[in-house]
């Protein structure tokens, strides 16, 4: 079976929004978070990843934002995020959600689980064949707990048929990037809040799949380098730096991320799940300047 990869651009990372409480999903705000990625041009979308406080859900939430999602995309794309790090627990976690679905994923995102990659093929590939469907393979080791060295993974990568591209977020993400592309033939993916979006396009990176709160200059600074090079995304870039900076801190990235999504009005609440810690409140204010000086940032009409 054959398998396609993934196109190039921005493949918008979905939160997951919670009522104030955090007791239960809220359908409503996650639908028009999705319509709004549609309006805007994403080229795909990604649920149930790590932004998405996937881990957090219960088995009945899973399904209840794939499916949510789902209907709110229409014909867009949709990559699904499993987070467990075994082949067992990774096909019981795609199973539970791959049934509420009128149309196969674009594919599966599963986490590297081992340092060694064989061990890594093996256990992608039996997600692979159990599930029939495309894998996107994740490198994240600050949250898989797991660090593979860059051509082990290319070598691994090798090896699994069904890959339609590779997310990389191994932090040098520029580097891990560039290594990937020169011996991968399918599409590599940066993350990590796009921080280091711009040096992954100039060595060879697809595009971005990540949660900033404004995929709108992801779109923006993809398409830059896609039409004029280096220069032209750097220009676009460099208004959404600040923001994308100021996110992307360590523990609070989520909290603040939402609390962003609330000022746009994508979202009703900011709440979390603990672990995850609320945004300090002094830093609440500060994420206002942000999003005042930033593109495309003001409040979206509903």
């Amino acid at each position: 079976m054959t398998f396609e990869k993934l196109a190039p651009g921005v493949w918008g990372v979905l939160a997951t929004p919670l009522t104030p409480d955090g007791s239960a999903v809220d359908t409503d705000s996650l639908a028009g978070q999705v319509e709004h990625y549609v309006r805007i041009g994403a080229t795909g979308l990604t649920v149930l990843g790590v932004f998405g406080e996937a881990a957090r859900l219960t088995p009945d939430e899973r399904r209840t934002v794939v499916r949510t999602a789902a209907k709110a995309a229409g014909e867009l794309p949709m990559v699904i995020g499993l987070s467990a790090l075994d082949a067992e627990a990774a096909c019981a976690e795609a199973e539970n959600v791959l049934d509420v679905l009128d149309r196969a994923p674009a594919g599966l995102m599963v986490q590297v689980g081992s340092p060694d990659p064989d061990a890594v093929a093996a256990q992608v590939n039996s997600v692979a064949e159990r599930t029939g469907q495309g894998i996107v393979v994740q490198d994240y080791p600050v949250v898989s707990g797991v660090s593979i060295a860059t051509d082990d993974l290319v070598a691994a990568v090798r090896q699994i048929p069904a890959a339609v591209a590779v997310k990389s977020e191994s932090s040098p993400s520029p580097p891990a990037v560039a290594t990937l592309v020169a011996g991968l033939d399918v599409p590599v993916f940066g993350g990590l809040g796009g921080t280091g979006l711009l040096d992954e396009l100039a060595v060879g990176s697809a595009g971005a799949m990540t949660g900033f709160s404004v995929p709108e200059g992801l779109i923006a600074c993809v398409g830059a380098f896609r039409d004029g090079g280096f220069s032209a995304a750097r220009e676009v870039w460099r208004d959404y730096l600040p923001l994308v900076n100021f996110e992307f801190q360590s523990g609070i990235a989520l909290s603040l991320r939402k609390h962003s999504f609330v000022h746009r009005g994508l979202i009703a609440a900011p709440a979390v799940r603990p672990p995850a810690p609320p945004a300090p409140e002094p830093l609440l204010p500060v994420l206002l300047e942000h999003l005042r000086h930033t593109p495309h940032a003001l409040r979206v009409a509903s």
